[in-house]
C-alpha cells in the first residue's frame, strides 16, 4: 500500500492536469503494486527551497510496505522517478528530491483496524 506525495512550488497552472493519476499508475508499475494500492497526494504552488534555491522544484515522498527500503531497490525506484518527474513537471533532476520511507503493516490505519489484521 504505497503512499506518495508530491510536493512542488510550480503554480498549479504548471502542473499537467491529471498528473495525479499517472504518477499513481507510474508508482504502480515501478513498484510492481496493484494500481487500486496506491494513495497520492500532489500539492503545487508550494514555497520551497531546495538545494539552497528557490528556483522551481519538487520533492517526492514515497512510503510503502515492501518495495522500499534497500539502497538496491530505492535506487532503481529512483531512477524511474526521476524519468517520469523530470519529464512531466519539466524540471531539472537537481530541482527534484526523492525521500523513501519503508513502512510496516502495524503503522498503516484501515477500517477502524491497522493492516497487519487485515
Amino acid at each position: 500500500m504505497p503512499f506518495v506525495e508530491l510536493d512542488t512550488s510550480l503554480p498549479a497552472s504548471r502542473v499537467p492536469m491529471g498528473l495525479e493519476k499517472w504518477l499513481c499508475t507510474a508508482t504502480a508499475a515501478i513498484l510492481s503494486k496493484p494500481e487500486d494500492c496506491v494513495n497520492m497526494t500532489v500539492r503545487s504552488g508550494l514555497a520551497m527551497v531546495v538545494n539552497c534555491s528557490v528556483e522551481p522544484s519538487a520533492q517526492l515522498l514515497l512510503s510503502s510496505i515492501g518495495e522500499v527500503g534497500t539502497a538496491e531497490e530505492d535506487r532503481g525506484h529512483s531512477a524511474r522517478f526521476f524519468e517520469f518527474l523530470t519529464k512531466e513537471l519539466d524540471l531539472a533532476e537537481d530541482r527534484i528530491m526523492i525521500r523513501f520511507f519503508p513502512l510496516e503493516r502495524w503503522q498503516i490505519g484501515k477500517k477502524g483496524t491497522v493492516m497487519t489484521f487485515l
